[in-house]
């Protein structure tokens, strides 16, 4: 009797000490070393993070640093070119944040392309160049700005700045890419891209663009270029045709439905770009009254009304009891 108490209140004891990384043991056996990683202290401690850091919308971290401005700027705007992918769309603004929130002075969207027309491929790399050219064009118009900053009308796939001329300074922004990767190639440098050959200041170097080796340090202007034209599309879509037919009908689909093949891309990509740079602009729909209705939004009604109304309803609702 006496052993088995000894045995029971020593299982106790280094139960107790298990966090802390002991031998923990069990009926006589002795078990592996256990250490808790996350103790109670831990949790103690932990801080829920912000709800759209959960979700996946906003790194504060880089935000902060992309929104703090300096003190002798004496609160002239700090600007920030953002840029979101998902599926089917790109989202382009200009913002600059303010204490009662941020304000967007720009935005592009890439579903605006096809009145440029883009009808396909939305997404790819050379879209994402349209849609960082086209809010170029329409902030800088927004500004008076888009006669002296014209940039880079034949994209040659070098690396462009533009440069302050003789009247007002270039518009500057900062890239803003929330919690995408950056890695070199990646479609969000193809928007950079666009936006510079635009005519906006975006602080940036080449060491990310499409064609950048990073042995010998230098950028492929050649490759650039065929990424802005589309050209990696057309020799997929080349590959697919020949080889998988099928999977070409279904993955092309919209291609084919408009009539564009391989060979189009080339001469498709330098037209869109001149209809940006002819009519950046977006005009807003004009609203229209709903039919029959006298004013926006249905009036409130009374509380008389509101009682009138029940009392009908609920007549309503007896008489067709009694029917029944």
């Amino acid at each position: 009797m006496r052993r088995r108490h000894e045995r029971i209140q020593s299982e106790k004891s280094v139960a107790r000490l298990g966090h802390r990384g002991h031998t923990v043991t069990c009926a006589g056996y002795a078990r592996a070393y256990v250490k808790d990683i996350k103790t109670p202290q831990y949790f103690k401690r932990y801080q829920v993070k912000f709800r759209r850091r959960r979700s996946g919308k906003t790194d504060y971290r880089a935000r902060k640093r992309l929104t703090t401005q300096d003190k002798n700027k004496y609160n002239s705007p700090k600007y920030r070119l953002a840029v979101r992918f998902s599926n089917r769309d790109i989202c382009a603004q200009v913002i600059y944040a303010t204490i009662a929130g941020d304000r967007v002075v720009a935005s592009a969207y890439a579903h605006e392309l096809p009145k440029y027309g883009l009808t396909c491929g939305l997404t790819n790399y050379a879209a994402a160049y349209c849609v960082g050219l086209l809010i170029a064009r329409r902030t800088l118009t927004k500004y008076g700005l888009a006669e002296e900053y014209v940039g880079e009308e034949e994209p040659t796939g070098e690396d462009y700045n533009v440069e302050a001329g003789e009247g007002a300074r270039p518009f500057k922004a900062f890239l803003d890419v929330g919690i995408k990767r950056t890695s070199t190639g990646a479609k969000v440098f193809g928007f950079l891209k666009g936006a510079c050959d635009g005519g906006m200041d975006v602080p940036h170097n080449e060491k990310r663009f499409a064609g950048y080796d990073k042995d010998s340090k230098e950028l492929d202007a050649e490759t650039m270029q065929k990424y802005i034209m589309g050209g990696h599309v057309a020799e997929y879509m080349t590959d697919m045709l020949d080889e998988e037919p099928e999977k070409y009908n279904e993955h092309f689909k919209s291609y084919k439905d408009e009539g564009i093949e391989a060979d189009d891309l080339e001469e498709l990509y330098p037209k869109v770009h001149a209809a940006i740079r002819a009519d950046p602009v977006h005009v807003k729909k004009a609203r229209k009254m709903p039919a029959g209705a006298k004013s926006w939004k249905p009036k409130k009604m009374t509380y008389a009304e509101k009682k009138t109304a029940l009392k009908a309803k609920l007549l309503a609702i007896k008489a067709g009891a009694e029917s029944e």
